[in-house]
């Protein structure tokens, strides 16, 4: 018979097809001794198996049948096994060398079949140089597409990664809020590689950013689970993970795999049977570790895990770096709310002018504490001073600054100055924390503050109000029919800016008006204009003008703010007004005349009597003596006596003089100048504070009648007591 060198390849390729197994037998062993890392893991085993399997066949029909290397059809699944062969990280190599020897495993058993078919030199060497062109081509070709889809492979899985870590980067750490960063890392893992994911933070580090020595307590922060039927019940530790409630306290035991993440820094993964795997990452960021993520995979464990885990760690290592910056400025926050409310009231005084209720509420946490306030402070002669005021700006500094501007405006309210001269000094005050400001950082710029306020003093026994405002926003008035009205004064600069003058203004507000003070983040927001804030504060306080106080503020708030926290700080005053009627109050006109201070002695004696008050006649009337007789001859007329029977009693002697009384050291054998020393000793607090014309000076007595006195004669020492001038 004769051959040609095509024909002589068909018959040795015909010949050897009966016994393929056995060369795919042998192709595989000579695979598994030099490429093990194909053999390595079971799937990719088999894979490698069929993979051989299928070539062989392929390879020796097509020589058989003399068809083209490039017309002979590749396995179907070829482009698949090379893509897993990618997303398993086996080398690209592993699949070349495979295909060379391979092909070195078939050419020989071909080229051993050729001499049994002809004894022809020429032709077995033409036949084999032609089964050498025929296999390198294909296996040149078949080695190209694996190639191409190999790299396809790699790069969609590159481009996969760092589309993660790009959304990531969107995703994770979008506030300053634990528990949300935490939870945003748990969301997106289950999104891309995790069927259940658990974040867990040290409780230690959560409090104070250190770890107490042995202590593995941990809090759960965050926790999803997506996929259905996640096999919980058929592993006890992965159902004990996922079924730890939320922000609930737990700990690892020592020695656990999640315990040596949390000791060690170090991630690893841990198989729970052929078909559940845990990736463990610790969160750790600048040398700390914080917690631990827990990523569980139900379906194909092993797939990508070399991968994936260090997708986690880089994803983790981001998130790490979001809480743990989130847990600095939680700190910071909350140690500036500290700082914030512990400057605020934390009560209201006793007092008869008004009823009060209020509420602060900080600014939402990315913005950080700012500093609004309020203040309610007791007066002479039974007034109130009502105060709000806003520094510009976020965070500690700003609230250290409203209680500067807090404890001023106290300090200033003490001398009883009108609203307009309080806030003249006050913007002093504002221009020195300013300079000093500046000077410290030695920059301008950084020492700028600004502030607003309104201040208000209402009379109970005239039923008026005095207020002046430095750039703030105006009061609400709620009248007695319920109508509302916000009261047109004088805008005033704000603080801070110096040599403008602050207007005062004055209104009648009749028994059981209320008044609203409050900040411009009550009524400003992103969503509507102050317009439209004042608006929906009108409607509310009228529609809730007969409530209690208390119900009055949750009203409010709940009308004009967000569900959650507001853009700015927010600070609410509400006061209903309280008069004192004629029964409580007495005034006498004062001749200048000392004789005339035995008549006001008589008359505060018989008004004494008409309150039951006659315990307290001869303490009082030695008050009144001292008070009229240095207004008679220090003072100018006309000349006024004043009794107000509130909580305590207060005696005021106002006339039209401007001299102060103060106290001095008295003489030996000084005859006079003692008697504002018996006032301060014989009250409870004495002052003087001045009008546009004229003073008053006051003393207020407790309704108790003082154990000194109890009907026995005064016994003092007057030697070397100060003089009153």
């Amino acid at each position: 018979m004769d051959f040609t060198a095509d024909s002589l390849l068909s018959r040795a390729a015909h010949e050897l097809s009966p016994r393929a197994d056995e060369l795919i037998h042998d192709v595989e062993q000579c695979l598994r001794r030099e490429v093990p890392e194909l053999w390595d893991e079971p799937d990719i085993a088999q894979m490698t198996g069929e993979n051989v399997a299928e070539h062989v066949t392929a390879l020796l029909f097509g020589i058989e049948h003399g068809i083209e290397p490039r017309q002979i059809k590749p396995p179907t699944a070829d482009v698949e096994r090379a893509r897993r062969l990618a997303q398993r990280n086996k080398p690209v190599t592993a699949m070349l060398r495979a295909f060379r020897l391979a092909q070195s495993r078939i050419l020989d058993r071909l080229l051993e079949e050729l001499p049994r078919f002809s004894g022809d030199a020429e032709l077995i060497s033409a036949a084999t140089r032609r089964l050498l062109a025929l296999a390198t081509e294909y296996v040149d070709r078949t080695s190209e597409t694996g190639v191409l889809a190999f790299q396809e492979e790699r790069d969609h899985r590159v481009q996969r990664r760092l589309s993660v870590l790009n959304e990531a980067s969107v995703r994770v750490g979008t506030t300053l809020d634990i528990a949300r960063s935490a939870q945003e890392l748990a969301d997106l893992a289950t999104e891309y590689f995790a069927d259940a994911v658990a974040v867990d933070l040290l409780d230690s580090t959560t409090a104070d950013g250190v770890m107490a020595e042995g202590a593995l307590v941990v809090r759960r922060v965050a926790q999803r689970s997506v996929a259905e039927g996640y096999p919980e019940t058929t592993y006890p530790e992965i159902h004990r993970e996922l079924s730890i409630p939320p922000q609930q306290l737990h700990s690892y035991p020592d020695g656990s795999p999640t315990a040596r993440a949390l000791v060690t820094g170090l991630p690893s993964r841990h198989h729970f049977g052929p078909s559940v795997a845990t990736l463990l990452v610790p969160l750790c960021a600048h040398g700390n570790t914080l917690g631990v993520a827990q990523f569980f995979r139900h379906s194909k464990p092993g797939q990508d895990e070399d991968e994936d885990l260090l997708l986690m760690q880089e994803i983790a290592g981001r998130a790490a770096t979001d809480i743990d910056n989130a847990r600095h400025y939680t700190q910071a926050r909350v140690t500036a709310l500290t700082l914030q409310r512990s400057l605020l009231p934390q009560s209201s005084p006793p007092q008869s002018a008004v009823e009060v209720a209020s509420r602060y509420l900080p600014a939402a946490a990315q913005l950080g504490v700012g500093g609004d306030w309020y203040d309610v402070i007791p007066l002479s002669g039974a007034r109130v001073a009502l105060v709000v005021g806003d520094v510009v700006g976020h965070g500690i500094h700003a609230a250290a600054t409203m209680g500067r501007l807090r404890t001023a405006v106290r300090t200033l309210a003490d001398i009883d100055l009108p609203p307009d001269e309080l806030l003249t000094h006050l913007d002093d005050v504002v221009i020195r924390l300013a300079a000093e400001a500046s000077a410290e950082v030695d920059t301008e710029s950084a020492g700028d503050i600004g502030a607003t306020c309104l201040y208000a003093v209402y009379d109970p026994v005239a039923s008026r109000c005095t207020l002046a405002r430095a750039g703030h926003v105006l009061p609400a008035v709620v009248n007695r029919d319920g109508t509302v009205d916000f009261l047109d004064l004088p805008a005033g600069p704000p603080l801070g800016l110096g040599g403008l003058p602050f207007e005062t203004a004055e209104v009648d507000l009749p028994e059981g008006s209320l008044i609203a003070l409050y900040t411009d983040g009550l009524i400003e927001a992103l969503d509507h204009d102050i317009e439209a804030g004042l608006t929906r504060l009108s409607h509310s306080l009228a529609q809730t003008s007969a409530s209690s106080l208390e119900a009055t503020c949750d009203t409010v708030l709940h009308a004009l703010l967000p569900a959650d926290r507001p853009h700015d700080d927010v600070a609410l005053l509400l006061a209903r007004t309280h008069t004192l009627g004629d029964r409580q109050v007495v005034t006498w006109d004062v001749d200048a005349d000392p004789a005339a201070v035995a008549r006001a002695r008589a008359n505060v004696s018989e008004q004494l009597t008409t309150w039951g008050l006659e315990e307290l006649e001869y303490t009082t009337e030695l008050v009144v003596s001292e008070l009229v007789t240095n207004a008679i001859r220090y003072g100018l007329p006309p000349i006024q006596l004043r009794l107000i029977h509130d909580r305590t009693l207060m005696c005021e002697v106002a006339d039209a003089g401007s001299t102060t009384p103060h106290l001095r050291r008295a003489r030996v054998l000084d005859e006079g100048g003692r008697g504002l020393f018996l006032v301060a000793q014989l009250s409870e607090h004495w002052g003087t504070r001045h009008a546009r014309r004229g003073k008053t000076v006051w003393a207020e007595c407790t309704l108790d009648a003082p154990e000194l006195f109890g009907g026995a004669a005064l016994d003092l020492d007057l030697e070397g007591l100060p003089e009153v001038v």
